[in-house]
């Protein structure tokens, strides 16, 4: 299960990552769980802290960030299969501070005779998520 902090608690939250979005690297409070940020580190201990970021290209823009957001979001989804029995993954990153964003370089190549638009995606700064197990 996938949380992040909202003021003082941390609450579960489903990813939502889509190109079409303002936030592109989102995530959507889904209501099920919350744990009192007081109460994280007397149930929970950490394990790791994982930096994950995402390159993509093509010559189309919106389908280069999609795959962009894809790779990204399967990488949240190994942490998660990486977590022990009843433990739960936190984003770390706060909005307006290190929040990720998706990044475009955009460049012109002649593909056959023909001037083509080529982008390149990248994410920065990384997603970081924090790896926790219950305590013992």
């Amino acid at each position: 299960m996938i949380f992040r902090r909202y003021g003082t608690t941390y609450q579960s939250v489903d990813m939502e990552f889509t190109a079409e979005a303002l936030n592109e690297i989102g995530f959507r409070r889904n209501r099920e769980t919350s744990i009192p940020v007081d109460d994280l580190e007397t149930r929970y201990e950490p394990v790791e802290t994982v930096e994950l970021t995402a390159q993509a290209q093509g010559v189309v823009q919106n389908e280069a960030e999609q795959q962009l957001l894809n790779a990204l979001a399967a990488k949240v989804r190994e942490q998660l299969d990486r977590l022990e029995d009843g433990g739960i993954l936190v984003v770390e990153n706060e909005s307006g501070r290190d929040y990720p964003r998706t990044h475009q370089e955009t460049k012109n190549v002649v593909e056959r005779g023909e001037n083509r638009m080529h982008f390149s995606y990248s994410v920065d700064p990384a997603l970081r998520v924090a790896l926790y197990r219950p305590r013992s």
